[in-house]
């Protein structure tokens, strides 16, 4: 059991991860919270099944690849669209991203119905490891997770464009006075993290079944793992993702009645660390305490 939870936690803890670095990075660049952050997630899924369903045998790896393209691309257009025109108002964006969350659901809704959908492997076969049978998927996943963790950090520390992401992020005035365009950098910052969400759903589509209300739980365990990490902190948000992952596995394996708690427990998690560590693990306090 130890081995199977070892194994789940990584492959969960992997898609949590992209996530909360993605949610991490518009509110660090572009100081939104963006709560249709996993819709993006579960558009990329259903992309992959409609591909996979209607298409006949499209090249796999290809269609994998232009629907995380294509949900970047939207999260852009929905930047430029919608969140830029009431970027300085918090309750305006937080609307907008339930909004635009539950829009997304009522139109895969409308095309897909509410039914379950499930996705081949697009590895298909296991392997025994240390006496635990692991389906290639779930390396895939793990790998795939890892791969993308070690890119976005490429990309902040070792590409022009990351290094504006931080400045932007560090100090917005700053950036642009020295000629950055900021308005430019937080759309190309929310196609990003769009794209990570999607490849999120790229890792996840196969391993869980699909429906239209798939956005909901991975949005309150990224929620939760941003406030355990610290607002703003990619390195905490991958550390909280992976300890609430562990902790989610954990429950499901040694209480399977208890599963549909997953959420609750993670929102638990996330009022004892506001009232007890508001920063979170590697935070910093409220901008009000630093006035």
């Amino acid at each position: 059991m130890i081995k199977m939870i070892i194994i789940n936690g990584f492959v969960l803890g992997g898609m949590y991860a992209i996530l909360a670095i993605g949610f991490s990075l518009v509110f660090g660049v572009g100081r939104i919270l963006n709560m249709a952050h996993t819709s993006f997630y579960m558009l990329t899924a259903f992309l992959i099944y409609f591909a996979t369903s209607n298409l006949g045998n499209p090249p796999v790896f290809l269609w994998l690849l232009l629907s995380v393209l294509i949900v970047g691309v939207l999260g852009m257009g929905f930047y430029r669209l919608l969140f830029d025109r009431v970027k300085e108002h918090e309750t305006a964006t937080l609307i907008i991203g339930i909004g635009l969350s539950i829009l997304i659901q009522e139109v895969l809704l409308l095309k897909f119905g509410g039914h379950y959908k499930g996705i081949k492997p697009f590895v298909p076969g296991f392997v025994a490891i240390a006496g635990v049978s692991i389906t290639y998927h779930q390396l895939l996943a793990v790998v795939s997770a890892a791969a993308t963790l070690v890119g976005v950090w490429l990309l902040l520390k070792k590409t022009k464009i990351g290094i504006a992401l931080r400045a932007v992020s560090q100090d917005r005035e700053i950036a642009n006075l020295i000629g950055i365009n900021v308005g430019r950098i937080c759309m190309i910052t929310f196609g990003i993290s769009a794209a990570l969400a999607g490849i999120a759903g790229v890792v996840i589509a196969p391993i869980f079944m699909l429906h239209p209300f798939m956005w909901v739980n991975p949005l309150i365990i990224t929620l939760a793992a941003i406030i355990l990490g610290g607002m703003g902190s990619i390195k905490g948000g991958v550390i909280a993702a992976f300890i609430l992952a562990f902790v989610e596995t954990t429950v499901v394996f040694l209480s399977p009645e208890a599963s549909f708690l997953r959420g609750a427990i993670s929102l638990t998690i996330m009022i004892i660390v506001l009232l007890v560590r508001p920063q979170g693990l590697f935070g910093i306090v409220f901008e009000e305490e630093l006035l």
